[in-house]
């Protein structure tokens, strides 16, 4: 019989666990396959963890990776990949605003030979505005900027073959974007479309903060060109700074000294100098990931782990 592992990451959510594991269940009694439920629980300083085991005494399918401290969903989502040992790997939030329910279906078309079955996200109700929009926009920004083919208006939430999760777990690198590896990777990929629902209960861990960051991740993991675009925007300011200096010289030269003006001067030199501020900032960025990939350092480290015949450490 074929193994379906589902990975769900889990930080701080306690109240939403037992909701999700109710939904999840029927789900996994309705497929005719060996399934198993492997939580990661990424550092929760609330009762997840407590949750997680509480549900596992009673399900013996249910299993629970604990890491050391907080490390983010990016590197949780990458533990659940290297613990995942199902003939496909099923990663969905346990937010419930993604419905498991979609997950025969997802079955189904890997069964037909997909290796990376997305959800795809006919509207965003459950997110406010501004983030709808926000997203909307990034997603687009980066498919114009990228040559990879960048998935639109998907998430995290989606069934990978066995390759595709071996392809995943082979890129070890510790600034992660993930949801631009899953389009690396290739493979034939086939979207669900869904509505995306509300949160079930508890609060969303991506403020605008951390949804910034992971922007910046996105952008500077899979495409140089702000880089590019900094070296235009130099050469062009550049060249307008010597047809300036080619103008004031004959000015001068033909009609005299001129009274020199102080606003336009001070004017020029903020202009210019914060040019050069942000394209410091853009070069220290690609520096700064570049200094933190030469360490090598390990992703994560694990507190315990409980699994069986489903999930074997790599």
């Amino acid at each position: 019989m074929k193994k379906i592992t589902i990975i769900v990451p889990c930080y701080n959510e306690e109240e939403v666990i037992p909701l999700f594991y109710s939904r999840i269940r029927p789900v996994m009694d309705s497929l005719p396959y060996d399934m198993g439920l492997l939580f990661i629980n990424d550092g929760s300083k609330d009762g997840t963890l407590q949750r997680i085991k509480e549900i596992q005494a009673g399900d013996r399918r249910v299993h629970y990776l604990d890491l050391s401290r907080n490390y983010g969903k990016e590197i949780a989502m990458a533990a659940g990949f290297d613990y995942a040992a199902g003939d496909a790997v099923i990663n969905i939030d346990c937010d419930l605003q993604d419905p498991p329910e979609l997950i025969p279906e997802m079955v189904r078309y890997w069964e037909e030979g997909y290796d990376d079955v997305y959800a795809q996200r006919i509207s965003r109700n459950g997110d406010p505005w501004f983030k709808r929009v926000t997203a909307r926009a990034f997603y687009r920004l980066l498919a114009r900027m990228t040559t990879i083919p960048v998935q639109i208006d998907t998430g995290d939430f989606r069934l990978l073959s066995r390759r595709a999760v071996n392809a995943l777990k082979s890129m070890r690198e510790s600034q992660r974007y993930t949801k631009g590896l899953y389009s690396l990777v290739g493979f034939r990929k086939k979207a669900v479309p869904y509505e995306r629902d509300t949160r079930a209960a508890g609060k969303t861990k991506w403020n605008y903060r951390k949804l910034f960051g992971l922007a910046v991740e996105g952008i500077t993991s899979f495409t140089t060109m702000p880089l590019r675009i900094s070296t235009v925007v130099g050469i062009f300011t550049s060249f307008a700074s010597f047809l300036y200096i080619v103008y004031i010289v004959l000015k001068t030269v033909i009609w005299g000294r001129d009274m020199p003006g102080y606003a336009s001067m001070v004017s020029f030199v903020l202009f210019f100098g914060g040019l050069q501020l942000l394209a410091l900032g853009i070069l220290g960025e690609y520096v700064g990931r570049i200094f933190m990939e030469t360490k090598r350092r390990p992703l994560y480290f694990v507190n315990e782990y409980t699994g069986d015949a489903h999930e074997t450490e790599p």
